[in-house]
């Protein structure tokens, strides 16, 4: 699966484009804007792009209109056929949101339920009570995802339903030449819909990759041979930025552990989640650290550690943004370029490395050195053994461990050394240490 052994980057195309909150019924252009990002994404080393939803929705994308159609905010279906273009040729891969659990009160089978009532074909299509009636007086009650009746759920158990959703898959592969979907609250998905969707997409364009949205719960109920590739790493999201925040890298070692572990017991071996240290839903990673000097060292635990690193565009340059009690408006700015800086290239490196290494890729974790404010873990396969070093310390420290020998490139500044049981950590410092 080519998504193991890259390095993924997320937009959220209606904030990024500086398109309207809600659907003004315009049409402009806005997303060619990616295709200026073409080549920053391919210098960065980005293999493939996650963008959050595209297709014709009522406000923010997850309330879906038409699937078949970009959203007119962002442009026409041709605009996005060029950006998809462009980006490929940049060896950049695509994967769009798949949002298959709801759509918006706007969606075009809903509005039908809504002007023909029981006489409608689509009834099916929804959770309807004929003998309730809704908040918005529809004079039927329709089971809305978590409460939210703004986004009405579809019936994934109704095969038709089933059918029209796969038949908006092959059309997006075969008019965009997509490469994967991104499944959106995965958690809320019918399992038998998902087997159906790996199995016809596999079909229609081997390699095709799913990644779903899973905030909690056993992520192996869903990434298997069956059904999903990997999904969100939520529980090693939470252990980064704790770690740090509370001087306990205790957390986020008990965690990587507890999912990759070399131990019989660890939940995770040999899959690859996708993993992060924000995205669109939660305060950017500079917003929420309270030392600003814990950046990189983030950034050097999330391409160290294993999984699929994801990049939420603008924090590798490290902008800010906290999320609101009632929005997520200030998670998903437009700029109007790249802002490229010392955080940035440190990334740039770490990419590199991640692209070369086996081990980084697909090895197995080991936790090697364990402190309040230090964590020295290994990466290993048949082939490679990696030392991934990290202080949070504002002093230098000393590990030691018996583990810690032999020849070594730290491949971070290309300089080659020796262990001798010890290692040297500056203050605020990440090492990568190839053991040759």
């Amino acid at each position: 699966m080519w998504a193991y052994h890259e390095v993924f980057y997320q937009i959220y195309p209606i904030g990024f484009c500086g398109a309207p909150l809600h659907n003004d019924g315009k049409t402009v252009s806005r997303i060619r804007r990616l295709d200026s990002w073409s080549a920053y994404l391919q210098d960065l080393g980005i293999g493939s792009i996650l963008l959050n939803p595209i297709f014709e929705s009522d406000s923010h994308g997850y309330d879906t209109r038409d699937f078949k159609k970009v959203d007119c905010r962002l442009g026409t279906n041709e605009d996005f056929k060029f950006v998809c273009e462009s980006l490929h040729s940049h060896h950049v891969k695509i994967m769009l949101d798949g949002v298959f659990n709801h759509v918006g009160r706007g969606f075009w089978a809903f509005r039908d339920v809504q002007e023909k009532k029981q006489a409608s074909s689509y009834k099916d299509w929804f959770h309807i009570n004929f003998d309730g009636d809704s908040g918005y007086q529809d004079c039927f009650w329709y089971e809305g995802w978590e409460g939210h009746f703004e986004l009405v759920r579809l019936n994934l158990q109704n095969p038709a339903v089933v059918d029209y959703l796969l038949e908006c898959a092959r059309f997006w592969i075969k008019e965009f030449d997509i490469d994967g979907l991104r499944l959106d609250v995965a958690y809320s998905l019918e399992h038998n819909f998902m087997r159906k969707l790996r199995s016809f997409c596999e079909n229609v364009k081997p390699g095709f990759a799913l990644i779903g949205e899973v905030l909690f719960g056993d992520y192996n109920l869903i990434v298997n041979e069956e059904m999903l590739h990997s999904c969100t790493n939520y529980e090693c999201y939470k252990g980064i930025f704790s770690s740090f925040n509370s001087m306990n890298m205790f957390e986020i070692a008990y965690s990587l552990n507890r999912q990759y572990g070399p131990e019989d017991w660890c939940l995770y071996r040999g899959k690859h989640l996708m993993s992060f240290v924000d995205n669109h839903d939660v305060t950017r990673i500079a917003s929420i650290l309270f030392n600003k000097a814990h950046l990189p060292l983030a950034y050097g635990i999330l391409f160290g550690m294993p999984g699929i690193p994801c990049i939420y565009y603008g924090s590798e340059w490290g902008a800010e943004g906290v999320k609101a009690p009632d929005n997520d408006y200030a998670l998903r700015p437009a700029f109007d370029e790249p802002h490229p800086n010392e955080l940035t290239d440190f990334i740039r490196t770490l990419i590199a490395i991640r692209r070369k290494s086996d081990a980084l890729c697909s090895g197995g974790y080991r936790n090697v050195v364990i402190t309040n404010q230090q964590l020295i873990f290994e990466r290993r396969t048949e082939n490679e053994k990696i030392f991934v070093a990290v202080n949070a310390s504002e002093s230098q420290y000393t590990a030691c461990s018996k583990e810690l020998r032999g020849n070594y490139t730290e491949l971070l500044i290309n300089k080659e050394g020796t262990l001798s049981g010890s290692l040297d950590m500056p203050p605020y410092s990440v090492q990568f240490l190839l053991n040759l």
